[in-house]
Formats: C-alpha cells, structure tokens, sequence
C-alpha cells in the first residue's frame, strides 16, 4: 500500500519564549567527556528543560504523561547521546517507543508534535574519518540518520541539522570546550538559526488506520 505524503506548515515560534526540552540519554555519566558538559551547559539556559533519562528512570518505567506534556510544552525537542552500535542508547529507544504513540504523535488524531523541530546532538567514538566508504565504519554519518530523520517526519516535525562531535574520546579539551560553547549558543538563539530558513517545512505521513499498532 502507498503510503499518501502531505506537507505541513511551521507555525512561526516566539522567538523570545520558544520552549527547548532537552532529552539526554547516557548509561554512564562518568566516563562521559562529552555529553556531561554539554548537559551542564543545557542547564544553564533558563528555557530549556532537561532531562537525564538513566537518572529519571533507572528501572526503565517511563512516565508517558509527564514526558508528552514535557513534548507538548517544547516547540524544540533535542535528543542528544553518543551515538551506540550505528543508534542511540536502549532507554533512548525506550523512551522513542513508549512515548511517541499513535494516536498522539501519530497516525489517526496524533497532531501534538506537528509543527516542531526536532535536533539530534551526538557524539562519536570513532573519528570523522572512519564514517568514510574506506574507513572501518564503511558510511559517512548522514548514512545513519534516516532512522531520526524518518521519526521526525511520521510525527510532522522538522528534522534540524545535527550537531556531532566526532572522536569523542580522542578530542582535545578545548575541542570539547568549544563544542560546548557552540551548543549553548545555539540553544540560547533558537529559533534565530540562518540555515532555518533554507529548511522544508514540515513533512506529514499519513498512516492508514489498517496499519496501526496492534493493542
């Protein structure tokens, strides 16, 4: 069955007041040179709501309510994790599963996250290099986002650029000072990105009902 395509606008956000919820997924803090100091960064920017997935849910019992409030109060949702075996980290995949429901991100009636934007910011193991045809990873990134990008448009949402750092464990201190710098600002001017402009709005999938979950 083809499955029918329609586009959907971008409601203009306020650019003064445009909620960011910031989803990070990490399975060990401690050993993050990354991802720790752009979570502490998010914390310092008064509009963005974050929440530490492995400290919210050590049992992997997710709240479905507070977290689709949490969404329906964002007009940016940002997903950010290192990136584990070509994905994102097992609660992160939890979360995509028990959160984004049909009926309510999708499918029949599943309008409450059309019009956002979603941003996925990660980091790698491996070098810029080996996401190469004749590097080890055998792709470059891009190779991996359809996943994301295909998420974001199920749910009508703009997939934004990502923001990567490569060779996470290898990257020197200011390296990660400065992509640390550059996410924060990009946070704090949300929605006042230049490329945003250059962006298609919004994509909808219409998802027969034949084709629902099964209960």
């Amino acid at each position: 069955m083809q499955e029918e395509t329609t586009t959907l606008s971008t409601p203009p956000a306020d650019q003064d007041s445009a909620g960011i919820y910031l989803i990070a997924a990490h399975p060990n803090w401690r050993e993050s040179r990354v991802n720790r100091r752009l979570l502490d960064s998010a914390r310092s920017v008064t509009r963005v709501d974050t929440n530490d997935l492995y400290t919210s849910y050590p049992d992997y019992c997710i709240d479905v309510a507070a977290e689709q409030a949490r969404l329906a109060a964002a007009q940016l949702i940002v997903l950010m994790h290192p990136i584990h075996w070509y994905s994102m980290p097992a609660l992160q995949k939890l979360w995509l599963d028990d959160v984004l429901r049909y009926g309510w991100a999708y499918g029949a009636g599943g309008t409450a996250l059309r019009g956002k934007d979603l941003w996925l910011v990660a980091s790698t193991g491996g070098p810029e290099d080996s996401y190469h045809p004749q590097g080890y990873n055998r792709y470059f990134f891009d190779a991996f986002l359809p996943p994301y990008e295909q998420t974001a448009a199920l749910c009508g949402m703009r997939f934004l650029p990502p923001l990567l750092l490569y060779g996470a464990h290898s990257a020197s201190e200011a390296q990660v000072a400065d992509h640390a710098r550059t996410f924060r600002q990009r946070l704090e001017s949300y929605p006042r990105w230049p490329e945003l402009d250059e962006l298609d709005t919004c994509p909808g999938c219409d998802v027969p009902a034949a084709d629902r979950p099964g209960d």
